[in-house]
């Protein structure tokens, strides 16, 4: 199963507003997910962004790719950068 993290599009017409998901890649963008980490709110000046730390890390270590999106938002939350140090510590410590 390819588990995914990505974003589900809701809001209004021309006003959009996005969750934070995990599901399965053969599922539809807006379709079915396994769990909601967070949102983001791109009308807002600047854009609100609320990720969960925890489950966002839980994710990434079981193997959940980020598509390229939502790579750029948890890179400048400082989760990606979390969990490319933890993978560093896991492997020094071999």
């Amino acid at each position: 199963m390819a588990v995914k993290i990505r974003l589900k599009r809701m809001g209004a017409k021309k006003r959009p507003f996005y969750r934070v998901v995990v599901a399965d890649s053969r599922f539809p963008r807006d379709g079915r997910f396994i769990e909601e980490i967070g949102y983001y709110n791109p009308i807002e000046n600047p854009a609100v962004v609320k990720i969960d730390r925890e489950l966002a890390m839980k994710w990434l270590k079981e193997g959940a790719t980020p598509t390229d999106t939502v790579r750029d938002i948890l890179s400048k939350e400082g989760i990606m950068k979390e969990f490319h140090e933890s993978k560093m510590a896991k492997k020094e410590a071999k």
